[in-house]
């Protein structure tokens, strides 16, 4: 789990390099404070719009259509990645508390569409 990255995983590189050449600028690995007095990290951030973004690994946040569970020590993934899915839904719901739009994707989802959806959001968010 140590070599496991916490930033810059290779998926969501592509959807910085790509909201970036469309001019976009944003914060990358921003602390935001919820209401509860806690620090949540984000992936990418447009501190102006309120927008926190957020790319999910498969395995670690439990894509339904990829997380399979290893069969060696099942009884522990399951209880560690079940928390893991906990904890997100925890963490959208403190962000939206405090005002942020939260928008998940999960890694196996192409960088140019999640682009899109980012840029469409923006767009909504500034009318």
């Amino acid at each position: 789990m140590r070599a496991t990255k916490r930033r810059d995983t290779r998926p969501e590189q592509a959807i910085r390099s790509l909201l970036h050449r469309h001019g976009f600028r944003f914060r990358v690995d921003y602390p935001i404070r919820t209401a509860a007095g806690r620090k949540r990290r984000t992936d990418i951030a447009f501190t102006r719009q309120r927008l926190a973004i957020f790319v999910d690994g498969c395995f670690w946040h439990r894509c339904p259509s990829h997380c399979r569970l290893p069969r060696r020590n099942r009884e522990y993934w399951e209880a560690k990645l079940n928390s893991n899915a906990e904890r997100d839904r925890l963490i959208q719901h403190e962000l939206g508390e405090t005002g942020w739009t939260v928008l998940r994707f999960w890694e196996h989802e192409p960088a140019d569409s999640v682009a899109v959806i980012v840029e469409d959001t923006l767009a909504e968010l500034l009318n």
